[in-house]
C-alpha cells in the first residue's frame, strides 16, 4: 500500500523539490544507519510526508548533510534528518514486514519471504521499542488479514481499519495535536485502502483475489461514486491537517495533500478510461464488419 502519499513534482518549485529530496535522503540515511542496506530497500515516499509534517509541527532540531550515496554515487546532495526520520524508519520498516507476510500468504511470493525473514530480527525489535503502539498495529493488521480471508466486502469496515493503523501511526505524542494528526491519518489511512482496492481490482478479479470494491465494480456509477468517496475522505484529511500551526514546508505539504496524492488515481483512471475506449473501438469495428459480411451475403 505504498506510492500514494506523493509530492506532484510540476507543481512544485525548484526550491521545493530539492528540500522535500533532501528530507527523503534524510529518511534513507536513517535506514542504513539503523538497519542497513536491507533496510534501505523499504524505503519509500509516503514516509517522508510523515516525517516532513512531524518535523514542521514539532520543530525539532534538523541536521543537514551533504553525501554521496549507492543512488547519486558522482555527486553530494544535501540530506536533512531529526528525530523524526528515524521515528519514520521504524514505522516504515514496520509496514514493509506487514507487507512482505501478505505477499507471502496471499501470493506465496518467494522474494518476499525471503525479505520478511531478512527484517524479522528489525521489526521484533520496533515492536520492542514502540511498545502499546506496535501490539495495536499489530492486532489491526491481523483483523484486515482476517477481514480479508472472510470476503467482507464492507469497503468502511475495511478501509476504517487501515485508517487506524495510520492515526495510530501519526499520533505520535500525547498532546493537544495528538487527535487532529490521529484524524488525519486516519483519512489518509482510509484513502490508501481505497485507492490500493480501486487499483487492483481488474487484476484481482481476473486472478480471484480478494477486493472489497468486487460487488461496487459492475455499478453504472462505479467510477464517480469512488471519485465521490475518496474526494470526501481528503477533504476530511485537509481540513484536519489546516487545523494544525504548520509554517515550515507547509508548501509542499499542501503540495502533497491536494494534488501529489491524486497522481496515482489520474493515472489508474486514464488508462481504465483508454482501455473502454479501444473495447468499444474494437467492437464496433466487431459489429459493422459483421453488418457488412450481412450485405455481402445478401447481394449474392
Amino acid at each position: 500500500m505504498f506510492g500514494y502519499i506523493i509530492i506532484n513534482k510540476g507543481d512544485m518549485k525548484f526550491k521545493e523539490f530539492d528540500i522535500y529530496h533532501s528530507y527523503y535522503c534524510g529518511l534513507c540515511q536513517a535506514l542504513k544507519e539503523r538497519y542497513g542496506i536491507a533496510g534501505q530497500f523499504s524505503l519509500s515516499y509516503d514516509m517522508t510526508f510523515l516525517v516532513m509534517l512531524l518535523g514542521s509541527l514539532y520543530e525539532p532540531d534538523v541536521q543537514a548533510r551533504e553525501i554521496k550515496c549507492a543512488a547519486h554515487p558522482f555527486e553530494k546532495h544535501t540530506a536533512r534528518s531529526s528525530d523524526f526520520s528515524y521515528y519514520g524508519a521504524d514505522m516504515n520498516l514496520l509496514f514493509t514486514y506487514y507487507k512482505c507476510r501478505d505477499d507471502w500468504a496471499d501470493e506465496r511470493k518467494v522474494s518476499r519471504l525471503a525479505y520478511g525473514r531478512l527484517i524479522k530480527k528489525a521489526y521484533r525489535s520496533i515492536c520492542s521499542r514502540y511498545g502499546e503502539k506496535a501490539r495495536r498495529i499489530d492486532a489491526l493488521m491481523r483483523e484486515i488479514s482476517a477481514g480479508e480471508k472472510k470476503q467482507i466486502q464492507d469497503i468502511d469496515y475495511m478501509a476504517g481499519l487501515f485508517g487506524d493503523i495510520m492515526g495510530e501511526i501519526m499520533a505520535v505524542r500525547k498532546d493537544e495535536w495528538q487527535e487532529s494528526l490521529r484524524a488525519m491519518g486516519n483519512y489518509l489511512g482510509k484513502f490508501i485502502y481505497l485507492m490500493d482496492a480501486y487499483e487492483d481490482i481488474e487484476e484481482d478479479m481476473k486472478v480471484g483475489r480478494y477486493n472489497p470494491l468486487i460487488k461496487k465494480y459492475d455499478n453504472p456509477d462505479f467510477e464517480e461514486e469512488i471519485k465521490t468517496i475518496l474526494t470526501m475522505i481528503m477533504a476530511g484529511c485537509c481540513k484536519e491537517f489546516e487545523k494544525l500551526p504548520v509554517i515550515e514546508n507547509v508548501e509542499i505539504l499542501r503540495n502533497i495533500l491536494y494534488s501529489g496524492i491524486w497522481y496515482r488515481y489520474e493515472a489508474v483512471r486514464q488508462k481504465r478510461d483508454g482501455n473502454k475506449a479501444d473495447k468499444k473501438g474494437k467492437m464496433e469495428k466487431l459489429k459493422a464488419g459483421q453488418k457488412q459480411g450481412v450485405k455481402n451475403a445478401r447481394s449474392i
